[in-house]
This record gives structure tokens, C-alpha cells and sequence, in this order.
């Protein structure tokens, strides 16, 4: 009997893979391929007869996930490729500082964690540090008058937030 697929955990990861999905199922044993699409998985693992656990390759859209056996080839389940996010920025803490500089300022959003760099204006942060996918620290360059903060990723740049030097 050719192997079943009843889940993959997650069904859904970056354009890029690399990430690990968890295949759910039964006679999942001596498994020959996993493929998503038509593209191989990285690497897989048969962990027992109901799991396997595989290395997604890169890819675009949704794709069929499909096991082989010399049982035959499983049913298909659907794994979407997600383009990363632009990051997003919700506040800054604080939105002010002094002119001269050296301030840390908390960047609390969204999909931050990809971030490059930290703009105050036109002018980069002295430093930041990634302290998750929500929140970035940076600390505030020299500057004057009231500028706009953007992170900038490998997905975009986010929208701006104002930041005024007292």
C-alpha cells in the first residue's frame, strides 16, 4: 500500500527553505524521496513509520509535498512559500533624545529580525542589536529637529516613525 500523508507541520516557510517540516502520516518507512514540487527535499529523515522529518529547499507559491516508498507515492498535502515581510514599525521608546546623540531607543514592530540597518533621517544608527522579530535597540546619532526612523531589511523598508531631537 502506498504511504498516506495526513499532515505537514508547519505548512508554510520562507521563499528561501531551509526550515524543517514535520511529515505526519502512515508507512512513511524506506521512504526514497520527499519532494516538494518537483524539487527534492535538502535532506529528510524517517524518524518511524508516522514522521519524517524534512529539510525544505527554496521555493515560490503553494507546491504538493508527496513521500515515495517502493509502496508507491503518497497522496499529496500543500506547502506555501511565504515572501519574507517588509519590517513594521508600532513605536519608538523613547521618540526623543538629545542632539547629540547616544541615546537607546527601543523599535518595537513587526518582522524586524532580518533588519540591515536603522536610519534616524538619512543618518545611520551609531549601533543596533536584534532583539527579536518584534523589537530592535538602537541608539540614536547626532541630529536635530524631528526625523523619521526606518529599519531597513532584505523585504523593504519599513514605514517611519518620528523621532525629535531635543
Amino acid at each position: 500500500m502506498a504511504p498516506i500523508l495526513l499532515a505537514d507541520v508547519p505548512a508554510q516557510g520562507p521563499t528561501t527553505g531551509g526550515n524543517t517540516v514535520t511529515l505526519i502520516g502512515f508507512g512513511l518507512s524506506g521512504a526514497t524521496s520527499v519532494l516538494f514540487g518537483t524539487t527534492p527535499a535538502t535532506t529528510f529523515t524517517v524518524q518511524f513509520d508516522g514522521a519524517i522529518l524534512a529539510t525544505v529547499p527554496a521555493g515560490t507559491g503553494s507546491v504538493p509535498v508527496t513521500v515515495t516508498t517502493s509502496s508507491g507515492v503518497s497522496n499529496s498535502l500543500t506547502y506555501t512559500y511565504q515572501a519574507p515581510s517588509a519590517p513594521v514599525i508600532f513605536a519608538l521608546v523613547p521618540p526623543i533624545g538629545l542632539a547629540l546623540g547616544g541615546i537607546p531607543v527601543l523599535i518595537a514592530g513587526n518582522h524586524l529580525s532580518a533588519a540591515t540597518s536603522v536610519l534616524f533621517g538619512s543618518k545611520p544608527a551609531t549601533s543596533f542589536t536584534v532583539l527579536g522579530d518584534g523589537a530592535i535597540l538602537a541608539t540614536s546619532p547626532p541630529g536635530t529637529g524631528t526625523v523619521e526612523v526606518t529599519v531597513v531589511a532584505p523585504a523593504g523598508t519599513s514605514n517611519a516613525a518620528a523621532f525629535t531631537y531635543l
